[in-house]
């Protein structure tokens, strides 16, 4: 598993977020303080304070790289 913050700070990023990450088989979380996500689901995410970053917990082990070059614009350090 993998851990990254991301920042869905806005309508579209949320909607292009859910669309790229549903091409992967890999289960995806976001955690915000105590409630989990699955973060292929639009209407959880609208749940979350999108004010500040969050956590996105990738459930996979093989093709992590490739993930991650996908969902680069909404990682923040």
């Amino acid at each position: 598993m993998k851990t990254v913050k991301i920042s869905l700070n806005s309508i579209d990023k949320v909607k292009s977020f859910v669309n790229d990450v549903t091409k992967f088989d890999s289960d995806f979380d976001l955690v915000s303080g105590r409630y989990v996500i699955d973060a292929k689901s639009i209407m959880g995410i609208f749940s979350l304070d999108l004010s500040k970053p969050i956590d996105l917990n990738i459930h996979s082990e093989d093709n992590v790289e490739k993930i991650l070059s996908i969902l680069n614009p909404y990682i923040v350090e």
